[in-house]
């Protein structure tokens, strides 16, 4: 199925009970809806959500930017203390919009809005933006936007900043190999390498992620906006991960009001399969306690920091 954003065509599909409580999962940069796993997306389903999952725009399925993408150099312009505006195809904001589109298309006035990485930059953007679209938040190994938080170890930033080769074998090797620093103590080579076959085969092209780097870098620091955040608001991150460091989470915990911190010991930049029934968990119960105390207090429902095993 698609859903449209103006010219922009994005693909979606869904499981779960159709009368369940929608949830909307976004994921990160360069990464398609299946890097949403069946499983997870069975857990959450299981437990009568509705979950709805997309390729953002510029991956998978969904529409490709057709432009000259900024170089390096130039991206590095738009932030830091002596960033500065130029022209670029689409930032966060409209990357949010992408994410309502789908509701809009699966006929969802609102839900519980779950992103990672890049995808919880989108999906504070969209609660900051059209927080009456979400009705909680979870905002997954993600960051503020803010300069000096969740900055790459020296030796994940090494492996990241290597250009992907373009022949397909060793685009998988490499692949594989930056999986390997990023992903934590569970990182489990046999099955990430065939779910990164599976990514290649449904949709090889991976120029887009440019594009989605330059609307994060574009899009500046959301830490006074999440601060005016009137939206239940769970974070979740890993002691381990070494690409969105564990300072990202603890400020955006920090920056909206009555957030709950949850930190996961051997979690790094990933999803692992043996923290699914603890991640759903979390989850799960963060949405049905929203549903259950609409109308939402930031003072009263507090902040809270859990670490687990």
């Amino acid at each position: 199925m698609f859903a449209h954003n103006g010219d922009v065509r994005l693909y979606w599909e869904e499981r779960g009970p159709a009368d369940g409580a929608p949830m909307l999962l976004i994921m990160g940069l360069g990464a398609q809806l299946i890097a949403w796993r069946e499983g997870f997306c069975d857990r959450l389903a299981e437990r009568g959500f509705r979950v709805i999952r997309f390729d953002n725009r510029d991956v998978g399925w969904s529409t490709m930017t057709d432009a000259v993408p900024l170089s390096f150099p130039e991206m590095a312009t738009l932030f830091g203390p002596r960033s500065r505006r130029r022209p670029v195809p689409y930032t966060l904001s409209d990357m949010a919009a992408d994410a309502a589109a789908v509701l809009d298309a699966a006929g969802a006035p609102d839900a519980h809005v779950v992103g990672a990485s890049l995808g919880g930059m989108i999906a504070q953007t969209l609660a900051i933006e059209q927080p009456e679209r979400v009705r909680s938040l979870t905002s997954i190994m993600s960051k503020t936007g803010a300069p000096h938080v969740g900055l790459p170890t020296p030796r994940v930033l090494r492996k990241v900043m290597q250009p992907t080769p373009l022949e397909r074998t060793a685009a998988l090797a490499y692949e594989l190999e930056r999986a390997e620093v990023t992903c934590g103590s569970l990182f489990d080579r046999a099955a990430m390498a065939a779910f990164l076959e599976e990514a290649h085969e449904r949709a090889p092209d991976r120029t887009g992620m440019v594009f989605q780097l330059t609307a994060m870098f574009a899009s500046g620091d959301r830490t006074a906006a999440l601060r005016q955040l009137d939206v239940p608001t769970l974070v979740i991150h890993g002691r381990e991960d070494g690409l969105v460091r564990l300072s990202g989470g603890v400020a955006t915990a920090r920056a909206v009001p009555g957030a709950a911190l949850h930190v996961h010991s051997r979690m790094g930049h990933d999803l692992p399969s043996p923290l699914w029934p603890e991640l759903v968990d979390s989850i799960a119960a963060h949405a049905h306690r929203s549903d259950a105390d609409s109308d939402f207090d930031a003072e009263r429902f507090g902040g809270s920091v859990a670490a687990t095993g």
